[in-house]
């Protein structure tokens, strides 16, 4: 056989097996059809400006993804980190010091999302492997909960956060798949519900389910005087409300919806208010695609460098308890902010977190 030939014979293998493999990652999604609402203009409150341009980086020493922000009684910032801006599969919790001393508060070996401590100090997290789990003083674990009362387990639990009357508010992502890059497209690609919001009570050890399903369920706030909790639905760009209390108890209603980006975290201001963070702004390839399960088959089944790219695009909101947008702050490069997964306030500050950053975001408001 001539070497021209060869070489023919192998572009020929290497295409079909390109095409097979496109085809079989394809045939893996099963997607439902939805139509985003249109995406709204960058004006009015959304008006584009470069406010998070101020921010500066607390470095994290090689680590990545402090997803979430927790900060003690004396002031020390805590977040949970993994090894990699890609590889999630081990992982520590990290405390900065007010002096910005980095050490190891405790060795998860599995990447930690949302952080809250409880009136005992204790660390409250969601661990990847774990599930729900508390950390005491000295970094120490116990597991509170790894499933619902059906069974189904929180393999993706997200976000937490306490009421006044110790009762443990969380998400879970997903009971069905694990976390990876892969994985996170093919949630936001499906548009099917799956995990959903729970309480834990930590007195009696139960679980109770309060939202059964949501599509990409994300950050958790409880309401000034616990009259609700609120969930990011990420996937479809809003924010659902649980009522806890009132005519409309165990009732569930949208308390913001259509945003220009997909949320990501939320937390509760002394005022009342909420910081609500963005990953990145909505993306018009995807929102075309979301009302076709074949194109999305067909986009789902290229390969990572194919598909589209995740914007860097700093978006944070003030949004009042009634759920009217106050004012927006954006860095529009990503050079500064190129994520806001959750926001935590404390003496002036806003401190940002981010899934793959290699830093937490310190901003000083007005």
């Amino acid at each position: 056989m001539k070497f021209t030939s060869i070489i023919k014979v192998s572009i020929t293998t290497a295409i079909v097996l390109f095409i097979t493999s496109i085809l079989f990652k394809a045939c893996s999604l099963k997607p439902s059809a939805w139509k985003p609402p249109v995406n709204p203009k960058f004006n009015g409150v959304f008006s584009k400006n470069e406010l998070l341009k101020t921010t500066k980086k607390v470095n994290l020493n090689g680590w990545y993804g402090p997803e979430d922000i927790a900060i003690d009684s004396q002031g020390n910032l805590y977040c949970g980190v993994h090894i990699t801006e890609t590889d999630f599969t081990d992982g520590r919790i990290l405390k900065i010091d007010t002096t910005g001393k980095i050490s190891v508060f405790c060795n998860t070996q599995s990447w930690v999302a949302g952080l809250h401590f409880d009136k005992n100090e204790n660390l409250i997290a969601c661990d990847l492997k774990r599930g729900l789990i508390s950390i005491d003083k000295k970094g120490q674990i116990t597991t509170l909960a790894k499933e619902d009362e059906k069974g189904n387990k929180f393999i993706i639990p997200n976000d937490v956060d306490i009421a006044s009357d110790g009762i443990i508010y969380f998400s879970n992502t997903s009971s069905k798949i694990s976390f990876s890059r892969k994985h996170i497209w093919k949630i936001l690609m499906e548009v099917k519900p799956d995990g959903g919001l729970y309480s834990f009570n930590p007195i009696t050890k139960n679980v109770k389910t309060l939202i059964d399903g949501s599509y990409f369920g994300n950050g958790v706030a409880v309401s000034e005087n616990d009259e609700f909790v609120l969930m990011v639905d990420l996937t479809k760009y809003r924010i659902i409300r649980y009522w806890l209390k009132g005519d409309n108890k165990g009732k569930t209603d949208i308390f913001l919806e259509n945003l220009p980006g997909f949320p990501n975290g939320i937390s509760r201001r002394k005022d009342g208010s909420f910081w609500l963070g963005f990953s990145t702004k909505r993306d018009d390839m995807l929102d075309k695609i979301q009302p076709s399960p074949l194109l999305k088959k067909i986009v789902y089944g290229l390969p990572l460098w194919l598909q589209p790219k995740v914007a860097s695009f700093g978006m944070i909101m003030h949004v009042s308890k009634k759920g009217d947008i106050l004012k927006t702050y954006y860095d529009t490069t990503g050079k500064f902010v190129a994520e806001a997964s959750s926001i935590e306030e404390h003496n002036g500050y806003i401190y940002i977190g981010g899934d793959i950053a290699n830093h937490i975001g310190k901003f000083k408001l007005e």
